[in-house]
């Protein structure tokens, strides 16, 4: 008796566990169903959700409705990626929630600033924009941390890989991506961006934490 009275206890435990873990999200997902469908995604994206390549952003701690978005972005021809695009048009409406979950519920890896010598304009430029070109704090939109918005769908950026988010604004600047949709909140604040901003700022977001 006291055997099952144990498992039972432990069963209730996990169950209420899983309950608050969804409850924190704003995507009704499921945790476990995600993490076993993130292996694909894991190849490129890192066993947790943290990639060894610059190149490509890490996705532990990212919030579940940005993910969704970024998800259908690709499916629905918003962003282009050969491999993001391919992989984004197997996925439904649930499995898209299920990952977006699964990858929020794990911890960004910590990292360091890329160059420590920007770190005064990177952070000038993150808290307080510039005010003679016309660009908004980049934290009036991700946060003091950058924690990013869930509710706005406006993504995480702490740790993020400097490389990741210096191409993701040259993008931006270029056209070359526009899946900040009507508003193009992104896409005028980056055209305004000198190169040596772009480094700076990218630099001391991979920082935050």
């Amino acid at each position: 008796m006291k055997i099952k009275l144990a498992s039972l206890f432990a069963i209730a435990g996990l169950t209420l566990a899983a309950i608050d873990a969804r409850a924190e999200s704003l995507v009704d997902g499921s945790i476990e169903d995600g993490k076993a469908k993130a292996l694909t995604c894991t190849a490129c994206h890192g066993p947790e959700g943290n990639s060894a390549n610059p190149l490509w952003p890490n996705i532990a701690g990212q919030n579940a409705p940005y993910t969704v978005a970024t998800l259908r972005a690709f499916k629905e021809g918003m962003r282009s990626n050969p491999l993001m695009t391919s992989q984004a048009m197997l996925l439904g409406d649930e499995d898209m929630a299920d990952l977006a979950v699964y990858f929020e519920s794990l911890p960004v890896a910590a990292q360091a600033v890329k160059n420590p010598e920007t770190v005064g304009r990177g952070e000038s430029l993150y808290r307080g924009g510039n005010l003679e070109t016309g660009v908004a704090a980049c934290m009036s939109c991700h946060g003091p941390t950058g924690d990013g918005n869930p509710a706005a769908k406006y993504p995480a950026l702490r740790g993020q890989h400097a490389e990741y988010t210096a191409k993701q604004l040259r993008d931006y600047a270029s056209g070359a991506r526009t899946s900040d949709g009507k508003t193009r909140v992104m896409r005028d604040i980056a055209v305004r961006l000198r190169e040596e901003e772009i480094e700076a700022v990218a630099s001391y977001v991979q920082g935050l934490r």
